[in-house]
């Protein structure tokens, strides 16, 4: 088990989000996201709108994904 915080992925705070596969914990990021936003959070805004629109483009989508497994494969299992 490995955790990033929504900062790490982007966010505005630092909620945790474990998970075995960076894919598992940037799903977690997503529906945090969205759960925050729905709730009135503006703060995580910015980082839902980028989360929605990444995939608008698919190379730097492509980079944001490839840094982000690997900073999830560097991190110390928990």
């Amino acid at each position: 088990m490995k955790r990033m915080t929504c900062a790490q992925l982007g966010g505005p705070c630092d909620l945790a989000h474990e998970g075995e596969t960076a894919d598992e914990v940037i799903k977690k990021q997503d529906e945090h996201l969205k759960a925050m936003v729905a709730s009135g959070d503006a703060a995580h805004e910015p980082a839902r709108a980028e989360m929605k629109g990444r995939w608008k483009r698919p190379v730097s989508a492509m980079r944001w994904y490839k840094n982000t497994k690997a900073q999830f494969a560097s991190l110390p299992e928990e």
